[in-house]
């Protein structure tokens, strides 16, 4: 995953930025966009452990 920054907007809003090798900004989105997307996502760790949860429950 790369590496984010958080900042703030002109309004006060709270916003992550992601930054190329050159240092300049590949991608900038606000922290409630971006924190809900990783809360609906699942990480491989968390699927291989509900899938083995699974299996020992039947």
């Amino acid at each position: 995953m790369a590496k984010r920054t958080t900042h703030r907007s002109s309004k006060g809003t709270k916003l992550y930025a992601v930054r190329d090798k050159e240092g300049k900004f590949k991608d900038i989105q606000t922290y409630k966009r971006a924190h809900g997307m990783d809360i609906k996502r699942k990480s491989k760790t968390e699927g291989a452990a509900k899938k083995t949860t699974a299996k020992k429950k039947k």
